[in-house]
Order: C-alpha cells, then sequence, then structure tokens
C-alpha cells in the first residue's frame, strides 16, 4: 500500500494506525509530533548539558584543588561535545537548539554558592553538589531513553544512548571521590 512505502524522520510508519484513529491522520500525527517531540527531547538534553558546563564552572571557582579543576575542566569539554552534537541533530530538524540552562539547576548552583561560603570551600561540599548535579543529569538522560526512543530516530538513540555513558562515567567518577573525601569537621 502506499502507506508501506511512506517514511517519517524516524523510518517506516507503523502499518497500524492507533485504535480509531486513519492511516491518513496517525502519518500527520506521526510527522508532526515525532518531529516537534525530538526537537524537545534533543533541546532538553542541550540544557541538561548546559546545565553541567555552568555547574563546573561555578564548582572550579569554589574550589582551590587543581585535580577536581582538571576533572572539572574535563567534564566541561564532554558537555561541551555534547552539546554540539545534540545542536546539530536539532537544527537538522528545522529547530533552534536550546541556549539556556534548566530553572532546576539555577536552583541547585545557587545552594551550591551558599553551602560553599558556609563550608570554607570544603571539597566534599563541592562534590556533593557535583553528585546532586549528575544525578539529575544522568536521571534525565535515563528517562529520555526509556520513555522517547519511538521519538528519535536509530542514529539518535545511537548519539543519546553513548552521551549518556559519558555522563554516567562522569557521575561515577563524582560519586567516587566524594566518598573518599572526609566530613569537614
Amino acid at each position: 500500500t502506499m502507506q508501506d512505502n511512506m517514511t517519517t524522520d524516524r523510518g517506516m510508519l507503523s502499518k497500524e494506525p492507533l485504535k480509531g484513529e486513519s492511516p491518513d491522520v496517525a502519518l500527520i500525527k506521526t510527522n508532526r509530533t515525532g518531529k516537534e517531540r525530538s526537537i524537545e527531547m534533543l533541546n532538553t538534553l542541550i540544557g541538561i548539558n548546559n546545565d553541567r558546563i555552568v555547574g563546573y564552572e561555578t564548582a572550579m571557582m569554589e574550589t582551590k584543588e587543581a585535580d577536581l579543576t582538571n576533572l572539572f575542566l574535563q567534564f566541561i569539554e564532554t558537555s561541551k561535545k555534547c552539546r554540539k552534537e545534540l545542536g546539530a541533530e536539532v537544527a537538522s530538524l528545522g529547530g533552534t537548539p536550546a541556549e539556556s540552562t534548566d530553572t532546576a539547576s539555577k536552583f541547585f548552583r545557587a545552594w551550591m554558592d551558599v553551602k560553599a561560603v558556609l563550608a570554607g570551600h570544603h571539597s566534599r561540599t563541592i562534590l556533593n553538589w557535583c553528585e546532586s548535579g549528575e544525578d539529575m543529569a544522568v536521571d534525565t538522560y535515563g528517562n529520555i531513553l526509556k520513555s522517547s526512543m519511538e521519538d528519535i530516530t536509530p542514529g539518535q538513540q545511537s548519539m543519546v544512548n553513548a552521551q549518556y555513558e559519558l555522563i554516567k562515567a562522569d557521575h561515577d567518577k563524582i560519586k567516587g571521590l566524594r566518598d573518599l573525601q572526609v566530613e569537614p569537621t
């Protein structure tokens, strides 16, 4: 049939429309919402990477330890690479890549500023904050991988999964370092 040969930005259309939906409505709905959902999902991940960049820039200002500063610089570069890949995908879909950070992360950055002042820039406090931010990033990537896979192409799925693995590895590094720190007295 004609529908068998029609494709979307995600690949072949399902031959089965949703219950009560005509094949033509399924096609229109898939083309429109699939692309919009892809852009929205990719922009959410761009926002998370923007948050990580700003968060680690803040963490670098709060620490006096060269090892942590170097680690934070690596994490910033990871997020810049992820953001660039995601932005290219958004642009290829006709969207505008997100430039701002997430509102929830602004709260965490402000909280980190207060905690760092009160704690005298103690490494464990900074690493606790960093882990909170990494928890948010890992959770966001994980949720998108679980719930939005039908809205993105196989190539985008591969990219998001690879980025998730990078973000998860960064999370685990922060958690490991934090666990090695002694509580301030």
